[in-house]
Order: C-alpha cells, then structure tokens, then sequence
C-alpha cells in the first residue's frame, strides 16, 4: 500500500457489509446530519425521489421537509439559498444534479461562493457542498454527458473532490461537509450502482459503518506497479484497473493512481511513482485541451523533466461535444480500448 493510501480504505477493505456508491454517499450525509443540526440538503429532486442518482435516498423520510427541501427548477435560486445558509453559519449540501447545468448558476457559483472568503478579507466563510454528477457512457449526449471537473478546479476558491468508490465516496462526503471552505463533489453516474445504469463491478463494495473522513487533497495508489503509472480519477481508474488486470499476464505491471481530489492536487504522489517507473500515462474523462491532463504534465515537467524515460501519452476526451449515438460516444470516450493501447505505445516508446 502507498503511504498516501489512508486507513479509511483499509477499513473498508475489512468491513463486512458492501454498499452501492450512491447509499455510501447517502450514508455519509446522514451521519454528518444526525451529528451537525447545521447539516440540510436541498435541490431538486432529493427529497421524495432521494435524488435522480440516489445520492440523497432516505434522508427526507428520517429528517423531515425542513432538512431536506426540494427546491423548485431555478439553479440560481437554490444555489444563492446555499450561499446565504452557509454564510450565516450552517453547512449546506447543494445538488445541481448534472454539471452540465453549470452554465445558468455560474454567477452564484464563482463569484459568490468561491470569493466570498477571499472579498470578506477571510472573516466569511462558505462552509458549503456542490454536488453534481458527471460523465457519459450511456448516450444521453452532450447537454448531460460532461465531466468538467476540470473546469471547477480552474477556478480558484473552491475544493474539489472526485470520488471512484463507494468507500471514499462515505468519506469524502463527510470530509467536505465538515471542511469550511466550498467543496465541488462531483461523482459519476457509472460509479453509482444505480440498476438502470451499466454496472460497474467495484460500484458495490465494502464501506464501514462509523462516520469517517477521507482526507481531501490525498490521492491513492490503488495498484501498486514498475512498468508505467496510470494517473487518473473516477470511472477512469476502474477501466485502469482493468486494464492492468488484463496486461498483468503479459508481463505488463501497471502502477494507477486514483486522483480522489484536483483541488488540492497530490503532485508528491504522482512524482514518486513516476519516478519509480519512468513511465507517465494521464487518463481524463474531461477534455483533453486546457484542462487536468495539461496540468498534471506540466507539474512533472516544472518539477523534473528528467524523471521521464519516454514521452508522456494522456487518453482523455477530444475537443468535441459528447455525441449521441453509441459508437461515437464510444470513440471519445477515455475506454479500456484506448487506454490499453495507450501503454502499449507508451511501454514501446
């Protein structure tokens, strides 16, 4: 295990029951609800529904309407009524519902929550949780596929943590919760365990049942490896370990890091293991151009150039909207197929 691995995951690993991402991320919010009177949730669709991804299922059931509101289709209203709660002293969760929808709230987003702190000469603070979801894989095309994760983490004043586990999901949340500045939570819908959606096999995995916090800014070295370090975030690590359960008879040993956060990013542990292999892969389910494989390429260059034996490769999504149809969603898309044949020309350089 890499010391940047916390215990959390070892507890998880020994604990007995299993959850789907999305009752872990639940679980979360209501322990830190039951702890913190503080604590609400509100959006659309978190209450009766328990949200369309449910991230927020049986939360209005145990703590009635006054915690957990569902708010009317105006992103802007709901957002600001997150502002101004966490402002006056509570710690709001906000779900957005699909990051796409950024675009009608933005004003609220960036310049209110994110500066509030930094305006008030840091005597304000915006204790508070954005939740949306991300990502594609199931043809709902480019107004609800994105992940611009990337997007947030460009923006200063705000955290931002990308769950892959149902795990980290319980304690992320948690951890964001209780942090006092804004935290960005953003999940993909394919790491939920949801049974309308394209299981994923790890989406179903042990949690433990105390509350617990999985530090924000600490990656994970999921698989340890000395042939080439796949850097990555969300559904893209369990493709990563995918593939390198595949390439592993090969004689192929692949080393994944699971990002967990953008902001604050883990440099250190992308650094030590490229420097243990030589080798750099950055795999991202958001753009290519401008975004978090640029960035990370860039911290290793600044850092040491010299820590890479071969030309870095990055499998990420091209400058295109996501498409519609299948096939096409299928060739933007950073899958096993790409990223399998990405290390063979990465391992060949």
């Amino acid at each position: 295990m890499s010391a940047t691995e916390t215990s959390t995951a070892a507890a998880g690993a020994q604990a007995g029951r299993k959850l789907t991402t999305a009752r872990a991320i639940a679980e979360g919010i209501g322990q830190e609800m039951e702890r913190d009177p503080g604590v609400v949730v509100l959006g659309e669709d978190v209450g009766k529904y328990g949200g369309i991804f449910g991230a927020t299922g049986g939360l209005l059931e145990k703590f009635g309407p006054e915690r957990v509101l569902d708010t009317p289709i105006s992103e802007t209203a709901f957002i600001g009524l997150g502002i101004g709660a966490a402002v006056e002293g509570m710690r709001p969760i906000v779900e957005l519902m699909f990051v796409d929808f950024f675009g009608v709230c933005m004003d609220q987003i960036y310049n209110h929550m994110a500066k509030i702190h930094f305006e008030s000469g840091g005597n304000v603070k915006v204790p508070m949780v954005l939740m949306m979801a991300a990502g594609g894989g199931y043809s709902d095309a480019e107004q609800h596929s994105q992940c611009l994760w990337g997007t947030f983490a460009h923006l200063p004043g705000m955290k931002v943590v990308v769950p892959s586990n149902p795990a980290d999901a319980k304690g992320l949340m948690i951890s964001a919760i209780r942090d006092d500045n804004p935290v960005v939570y953003m999940f993909h819908k394919g790491i939920m365990g949801l049974p309308w959606m394209a299981k994923n096999p790890r989406s179903i995995a042990p949690v433990p049942e105390e509350a617990y916090e999985t530090p924000i800014g600490q990656a994970a070295v999921v698989r340890a490896g000395r042939d080439a370090t796949v850097v990555t975030l969300s559904l893209s690590v369990h493709h990563a370990l995918d593939v390198a359960e595949k390439m592993a008879p090969e004689g192929v040993d692949l080393e994944v890091i699971d990002l967990r956060s953008l902001v604050p990013l883990d440099t250190a542990t992308i650094l030590s293991s490229v420097a243990k292999t030589g080798k750099l892969l950055i795999v991202d389910e958001d753009y290519q151009s401008f975004g978090l494989s640029g960035e990370i390429a860039a911290r290793v260059a600044e850092t040491d150039p010299g820590l890479l034996r071969a030309p870095l490769r990055r499998v990420a999504v091209p400058d295109v909207p996501i498409p519609y149809a299948r096939s096409l969603e299928r060739a933007v898309l950073p899958t096993r197929e790409r990223i399998e044949a990405a290390v063979h020309d990465l391992l060949k350089a």
